[in-house]
C-alpha cells in the first residue's frame, strides 16, 4: 500500500542536491528576509461559498497536476531577475519548483498596501486562471523554511492552525443569466470566481535574545480587491477577470510582524491539525481483532491437524503408504519447479526490496516527525535505502530460484535489479508525456531521469549483484526437506473456493482491510499535497497488512495440499498479492469519486493507481509466498520419508 511514497523517487530533479541542516536563522532589526514562490497545487477539500459565506455544492473537478508559479498563462508578478532555488534531493524529489520573487521583506519593518506590479490577464488566459480558481488552487509561498498559509480554527486543539498554502482566489454563487436560459430569462445560480490581488502578510517570531528575531510563522490573509489605478484606493468590490476581454490587474501587499512566545523548536507545532483519529483506531481495533481471531484458527487448526498426522504418518510403514491421504501425499511433488520459476523468483525478491523500503520510510518517517525541518531529505533517504535494499532483494531472488533448481542464475542475476524498476521508469516517462503536454510543473526534465538512471547503475545494480552471488554460494533454499518423484502427481477436483482466483478475492479483503483507513490519507498527502504525519498508524497498518497476508494465505495453501495440490509457488504469490491489490485500485477510483478534470488527468490517476497497485501485489504477493514457503518446508522436514 505505501509503495505510493517510493513513486516521489521518479519526480522532477533540479540541478543541485545538498542535505538542509536544522540550525535556526537569527534575524536582527532590518535584516532581509526572502520570499520564495513555490508551484501552485489542486486541493481536495477547496469548498464554493455564496455571498454569506455558507458552503455550497458545485461541479468542482480534482486537477492532479501543479503549474510552476511563473507560467505564462498566469502573470503574476515578477522580479528583475527570476533565479531558481537549488534545493535539496528531498524537497525536489517531492517536487518542488522553488524561485525568488519581487517581494521585499526586512525583520521588523512594517508595511501597509506596497505596490507590486501591474499586470495584463488576456481572455484566453482569465479563462485559464478562472477554472483554477473554481478548482480550488493553491498558492504556496515559503519563509525562512515555513510554508505561507491562512488560519484556521481547530476545535480539537481549541487553537489557530495554519495551513499549506493558501487559495488561489474564491468563488461566489449568484443568480444571473446564462447560456440557453437567456431565451427565457430565466435566473440561474452563476459561479463567479474572484482573484486573490492584495495580500496582508504576518510574520510571527520569537525573541530568544535581545534585538535576536527568529521567525516561528507566516501567516497570509489574501483579499480581492478591484481598482482602477497602482494606488491603495479601493473599490468595496472584488475582482473577477473577464473572459471576453482585457483585464488589468494590480498587486498589492502589507507586511505586519507579530511577536510570539513560542520558541523556535516548536514553531511547526502551528501547522500540525489534528485529525479525529477515531475511524481509524477502530479500524485498526477492528483489524486487530481479525489478526488475533485468524492467528488463533491457525495455530489450532494447523498445530492440532500437524501433530496428529505427523505422528500417524510417522507410524506407518510404506507398505500403508498408499492408504493415507492429505497433504503428506504431495511428498514426491511439492518441491518440484513451477512455471516460469525465474519470473516468479524475480517478482518475490522485488516484492521484498519495496516491503523493506516501506517499513523503512514508516520509521524513518516515524522518527522525523518531531524534525520538521529536516522532513525533505525523508524521500532522499527513501530512495538511497531502496537502493541498498536491492542487496536483499536479490539474495531473495536468487535464493527463491536455487530453491527452483533454476539453471538460468545469470539471468536472474540481471533481472532482480533491472525488471520491476525498469518497469516503474517506462511507466513514469509514458505519463511524463501528458505532464509535458498540459505544461505542468510536475513534468520530469530528462536530467532527472538522467540522475536517477545514474543513482541506480552505480549504487543498486552493484548492491544487487553482491546479494546475488552471496545467495549463489551461500544460501541453502535448494537443499529440500523431501526428494521430488521424476513423474508429476495428477492434482484432483479442487472446489471453487480453493482456486486462485476466487481465494484471492476472498483472502485479499482482509490485508485491504488493514490499510483501507490509511490509504485515504495517503492518496491526500500524494495528490493534492498535504501533510502527512500519522507515521504511527502507518506503522500498525504495516504490521497487520504483513500479518493478514501471510495467515489468510497459509490457511489456502495448507487446504490446498490437503486436497493434494502441490502447485502451491504462483498459488500462494497470487493468492497474497492480487486481491488486495484489485481492492486498492478500486479504493483510489472511489477516493477521486469519478470528478477528474480533462483527459490528461485521468490518464494520471488510473496510470499511476495501476502502478501503485501493481506494487503492492508485489509486496503482498512476497509475503504470502515467502511465508507459504517456510511453512511447506518445516511441514515436510517433520515427517518420515524413506
Amino acid at each position: 500500500m505505501f509503495v505510493l511514497l517510493l513513486l516521489l523517487v521518479f519526480v522532477p530533479v533540479t540541478n543541485a542536491f545538498f542535505l538542509p541542516g536544522v540550525t535556526p536563522t537569527t534575524y536582527h532589526e532590518g535584516d532581509e528576509i526572502k520570499l520564495f514562490v513555490n508551484h501552485l497545487t489542486p486541493s481536495r477539500y477547496y469548498q464554493h461559498r455564496d455571498k454569506d459565506g455558507h458552503v455550497i455544492k458545485s461541479d468542482k473537478e480534482h486537477y492532479l497536476y501543479s503549474y510552476d508559479y511563473y507560467y505564462e498563462k498566469l502573470h503574476f508578478c515578477r522580479p528583475e531577475h527570476v533565479v531558481e532555488k537549488s534545493e535539496s534531493l528531498g524537497s525536489v524529489l517531492f517536487g518542488d519548483r522553488i524561485y525568488n520573487s519581487a517581494f521585499e521583506l526586512k525583520m521588523l519593518d512594517d508595511k501597509e498596501c506596497v505596490s507590486l506590479c501591474k499586470s495584463t490577464v488576456p481572455a484566453d488566459d482569465a479563462v485559464f486562471i478562472n477554472q483554477l480558481i473554481k478548482n480550488g488552487f493553491l498558492l504556496n509561498w515559503i519563509v525562512d523554511g515555513l510554508p505561507a498559509g491562512v488560519t484556521i480554527y481547530n476545535e480539537q486543539q481549541s487553537s489557530n492552525h495554519i495551513t499549506n498554502g493558501f487559495p488561489l482566489g474564491y468563488v461566489e454563487s449568484v443568480q444571473g443569466i446564462h447560456g440557453k436560459r437567456m431565451i427565457s430569462n430565466a435566473l440561474v445560480n452563476i459561479e463567479v470566481p474572484y482573484l486573490m490581488n492584495h495580500f496582508d502578510i504576518e510574520i510571527q517570531y520569537h525573541e530568544p535574545a535581545k534585538s535576536e528575531y527568529r521567525i516561528t510563522g507566516v501567516v497570509v490573509t489574501p483579499k480581492s480587491i478591484k481598482r482602477q489605478s497602482a494606488t491603495c484606493d479601493f473599490i468595496d468590490e472584488p475582482l473577477s477577470l473577464a473572459e471576453n476581454q482585457d483585464t488589468e490587474v494590480y498587486y498589492t501587499y502589507s507586511v505586519k510582524y507579530t511577536r510570539y512566545s513560542r520558541p523556535w523548536g516548536s514553531r511547526w507545532d502551528n501547522y500540525t491539525f489534528a485529525y479525529d483519529t477515531t475511524i481509524q483506531w477502530f479500524s485498526l481495533i477492528n483489524c486487530t481483532i481479525v489478526v488475533l481471531g485468524l492467528s488463533a484458527v491457525v495455530i489450532h487448526m494447523l498445530m492440532r491437524a500437524l501433530r496428529n498426522d505427523m505422528a500417524r504418518y510417522n507410524e506407518l510403514n510404506l507398505d500403508n503408504f498408499q492408504e493415507d491421504s492429505g497433504w503428506k501425499l504431495n511428498h514426491g511433488d511439492v518441491f518440484r519447479t513451477p512455471d516460469k520459476p525465474l519470473l516468479l523468483s524475480v517478482l518475490v525478491g522485488s516484492g521484498v526490496q519495496l516491503l523493506l523500503c516501506v517499513i523503512a520510510a514508516v520509521v524513518t518517517g516515524a522518527v522525523e516527525l518531531y524534525n520538521h525541518d529536516a522532513r525533505d531529505t525523508l524521500p532522499t533517504i527513501w530512495f538511497i535505502l531502496y537502493a541498498v535494499f536491492g542487496f536483499v532483494g536479490s539474495f531473495t531472488s536468487m535464493g527463491v530460484y536455487k530453491s527452483f533448481k533454476g539453471p538460468y542464475w545469470k539471468m536472474n542475476m540481471l533481472l532482480s535489479p533491472l525488471l520491476v524498476p525498469l518497469g516503474i521508469l517506462l511507466v513514469v516517462m509514458s505519463l511524463n508525456i501528458f505532464l509535458l503536454f498540459v505544461h505542468s510543473s510536475d513534468a520530469v526534465p530528462a536530467s532527472a531521469f538522467f540522475a536517477v538512471i545514474l543513482t541506480w547503475f552505480v549504487l543498486s545494480i552493484p548492491l544487487s549483484f553482491a546479494g546475488s552471488l552471496i545467495a549463489l554460494k551461500k544460501c541453502s533454499w535448494d537443499e529440500h526437506p523431501t526428494k521430488t518423484n521424476q513423474i508429476a502427481r495428477q492434482i484432483p477436483f479442487q472446489p471453487w473456493y480453493l482456486k486462485t482466483l476466487p481465494a484471492s478475492l476472498m483472502d485479499g479483503i482482509f490485508p485491504f482491510a488493514s490499510i483501507a483507513v490509511e490509504l485515504y490519507f495517503i492518496y491526500s498527502s500524494l495528490w493534492f499535497h498535504q501533510f502527512f504525519y500519522m507515521f504511527g498508524f502507518l506503522m500498525l497498518s504495516v504490521l497487520l497488512l504483513t500479518l493478514t497476508t501471510a495467515l489468510t494465505t497459509l490457511i489456502n495453501i495448507y487446504h490446498s495440499l490437503c486436497l493434494e495440490n502441490w502447485k502451491w509457488q504462483w498459488k500462494s504469490f497470487i493468492i497474497g498479492g492480487f486481491g488486495c491489490a484489485l481492492y486498492v485500485f478500486i479504493h483510489s477510483i472511489l477516493f477521486a469519486g469519478f470528478k477528474f478534470r480533462g483527459f490528461t488527468t485521468i490518464i494520471l490517476y488510473l496510470g499511476y493507481s495501476l502502478l501503485i497497485s501493481f506494487l503492492c501485489c508485489l509486496i503482498t504477493g512476497a509475503i504470502g509466498f515467502l511465508s507459504s514457503m517456510f511453512f511447506v518446508r518445516k511441514i515436510y522436514a517433520s515427517i518420515k520419508i524413506d
